[in-house]
């Protein structure tokens, strides 16, 4: 069976302007951009599972729900306070004389029309009072390793992705490894935690639900080859450009370094890679294409180049060594083993 070619299993781009700007295209996944609902929730409903307190008032004593007139001056108790419960699951409540009400899915202020609805004629003009102690239904889940975790109720003003993080105990490791991922219904959104921090449009209002997880992941590139200091380097979430990463290690060698030979190699879906060469036909992996970018340090347009290039995690940078670089190691190679010979021979003559 014929192996693939190199030019097959990696797609080799040459960085210029196109590429940057088909990059800049492929937008990173943002709370904005797929919930993009900076307004706080219509209304306030109550569901299945909150627990609701009734009071109910009446006009005069003597009524349904309030006490009898014991003397002359007294006017006798003229409320009656109904133990809380919890929504049952066919929706609905019990009120005495009213009988089973349905409530999911209504305002409190529209449960406490229908409760007087069903009381008018039995009581003495009643007015109601509907109070949600506990609610399950709005709410959202807190959870994951950067965080005590929760369940948040959210308030009628409306939450915001922060807020439930706070109301939740906040974050125990530094910001700039904690990624943030949202659940709402069938999307799922990972964005930075910086992200939010610095951008109030990815600050969205949490809906009832809604499940936030804080996930650790520390971001780091490599850079090997002739550069100052081949290491693996850690950064922020929100990214660093090729131009900062490549300062982070020292910048390269002049003695060593080829400057037609900067690369960077990372993974890209197939259909952003067709995009990037439409004549080639790399060696795909579940849907993905391993793509080599390269520099050439003597364009005058490197450093604008470099400068627009944004580091993903677990980005390799490669700084290839300058042919004389490798005439010199092994010339120096050869001077270690022939320069004992050479002494040997100085003395035996």
């Amino acid at each position: 069976m014929a192996q693939p070619s190199d030019d097959q299993r990696y797609l080799l781009v040459d960085v210029d302007d196109r590429t940057l700007s088909l990059l800049a295209q492929e937008r990173p996944a943002s709370f904005g951009g797929r919930f993009g609902d900076y307004r706080p929730p219509t209304r306030y409903v109550v569901g299945v599972g909150d627990v609701i307190s009734v009071t109910i008032w009446e006009a005069a004593a003597g009524g349904l729900f309030s006490g009898p007139v014991i003397d002359r001056l007294g006017t006798g108790s003229r409320s009656a306070a109904i133990p809380e419960q919890q929504v049952a699951q066919d929706g609905s409540i019990t009120v005495p004389y009213a009988g089973r009400i349905s409530v999911a899915g209504r305002t409190t202020a529209q449960i406490e029309t229908a409760v007087v609805e069903k009381l008018s004629g039995k009581a003495i003009e009643p007015q109601v009072v509907v109070v949600v102690t506990r609610s399950v239904s709005n709410a959202a889940t807190v959870l994951g390793e950067a965080t005590s975790g929760a369940v948040v109720p959210l308030s009628p003003r409306g939450d915001r992705v922060l807020d439930v993080i706070a109301a939740a105990g906040g974050i125990k490791i530094p910001a700039h490894e904690v990624f943030v991922r949202l659940s709402r219904g069938g999307s799922t959104v990972t964005v930075p935690m910086q992200a939010l921090l610095n951008d109030p449009k990815e600050d969205v209002y949490v809906r009832p639900l809604d499940k936030i997880v804080l996930i650790r992941d520390p971001q780091t590139y490599t850079v090997f080859g002739a550069a100052g200091n081949p290491t693996i380097v850690p950064f922020d979430a929100v990214g660093i450009t090729l131009e900062e990463a490549v300062a982070r290690v020292g910048g390269v060698l002049d003695a060593r370094a080829d400057p037609s030979g900067v690369y960077l190699m990372r993974v890209e879906p197939v259909r952003f890679a067709t995009r990037l060469r439409p004549d080639s036909q790399p060696m795909e992996s579940n849907g993905y294409v391993r793509v080599i970018y390269r520099w050439n340090m003597r364009d005058p347009n490197f450093v604008f180049l470099a400068r627009g290039f944004h580091i993903r995690n677990k980005d390799a940078i490669y700084v290839a060594n300058a042919p004389l670089a490798d005439l010199q190691k092994v010339t120096s190679l050869f001077n270690s083993v022939a320069q004992p010979v050479v002494s040997t021979v100085s003395v035996a003559q």
